[in-house]
């Protein structure tokens, strides 16, 4: 099958994962082009052996293209994304600005990759803390129904962007020498420090960040039952977002039953050896596609309650990988005729 792809934000920092992967991954597109800002159209990248001018966005940059993996804020996104679907482009979207939309769905392959079959154009990839998360629930939920999670994010700066990771190494290098580096990425001081601010301020005293992982979780998990309680920190770590979950079960697992059940799933990882202090750490998960889960154990104050730690590269399954995997799993449903070719006019004309 001849397939045309369009990489929007092939210079950001998840699209040069995104480039890395596509070729690592002999991704089966036949003609490739890369969109990005005007500030850096004219670049160039190198792909399949071959330097490639990148492109500026543009609302004609879709026509004639099949699909594309889109990298960009919600407001590029909002502008551009609705064009290519009216161009007849089917679109996987990294930003959050369609991930709520009834008529998007919202997709992490190994959980709920039924969904992509329903897309009218545009299919979306959940937030990176939302997306280890529900990927570990969900082989709990299964087995047992989640009834409610309490969560702690412990969020890497290379969520904030590559700026922001720059900013924690530049300002950690000059705090160890005695010297001053006030914050411009973050509202506070992020070396030797923990922020627990991510996102803007919603309802209830939760933040973005916090809200977008309760309404993601039900809506990937089809259960608009299940109770979330987050909370989002930003920690002064480079890379890897680690997770603290309670997930209370309608019936009781039991910590070998759970640890089964995580290691049955595609993309989990178990890393739960205690007594020779092995478990998930963000140093170690760096650069891997997958998501680890370790201290897994029943909850002492909840019988009916398992609490256990996750690790995940934000940049790559939180992001980038999860991506692929989507059009990876659509181009399989096109070959297979079970999934549409051709986005919905009436989601393109309603401009999503």
């Amino acid at each position: 099958m001849e397939l045309s792809l369009a990489i929007v934000g092939a210079t950001g920092n998840v699209g040069r994962i995104i480039v890395e992967l596509l070729e690592r991954r002999e991704f089966p597109a036949s003609r490739v082009k890369f969109l990005a800002s005007k500030r850096t159209a004219g670049s160039t990248i190198r792909f399949r052996g071959r330097d490639h001018v990148v492109e500026e966005l543009t609302a004609d940059s879709f026509a004639g293209w099949d699909l594309a993996i889109a990298s960009t804020p919600d407001e590029i996104a909002r502008d551009y994304l609705p064009r290519a679907v009216q161009a007849g482009c089917v679109v996987v979207d990294e930003s959050g600005y369609f991930r709520m939309n009834p008529d998007v769905p919202l997709v992490i392959p190994e959980v709920n990759g039924h969904a992509i079959a329903r897309h009218k154009g545009i299919i979306s990839s959940p937030n990176c803390s939302t997306t280890q998360m529900v990927q570990c629930l969900k082989p709990l939920h299964d087995a047992a129904r989640v009834r409610r999670v309490v969560v702690s994010t412990y969020q890497a700066a290379s969520g904030a962007g590559l700026k922001a990771s720059q900013e924690l190494e530049t300002q950690a290098h000059s705090m160890l020498h005695g010297k001053e580096h006030p914050p411009q990425e973050f509202a506070h001081q992020l070396a030797f420090n923990c922020i627990p601010h991510i996102g803007g301020m919603k309802d209830g005293g939760f933040t973005s960040e916090e809200t977008k992982m309760i309404l993601e979780t039900r809506k990937m998990l089809e259960d608009d039952s299940i109770q979330v309680c987050p909370t989002c920190v930003r920690i002064p770590v480079t890379n890897c977002h680690s997770e603290s979950i309670v997930a209370e079960t309608e019936r009781k697992l039991t910590a070998a039953e759970a640890r089964e059940l995580f290691a049955a799933t595609p993309g989990l990882v178990v890393i739960d050896d205690l007594p020779n202090k092995k478990y998930p750490m963000p140093k170690d998960c760096s650069g891997r596609d997958e998501t680890f889960v370790g201290r897994i154990r029943v909850d002492a104050s909840h019988p009916s309650a398992i609490a256990f730690w996750c690790v995940s590269d934000n940049l790559r399954k939180g992001a980038a990988t999860n991506a692929i995997q989507i059009a990876e799993a659509l181009i399989a449903g096109w070959q297979r005729g079970t999934i549409p070719r051709q986005p919905s006019q009436r989601l393109a004309m309603a401009g999503a």
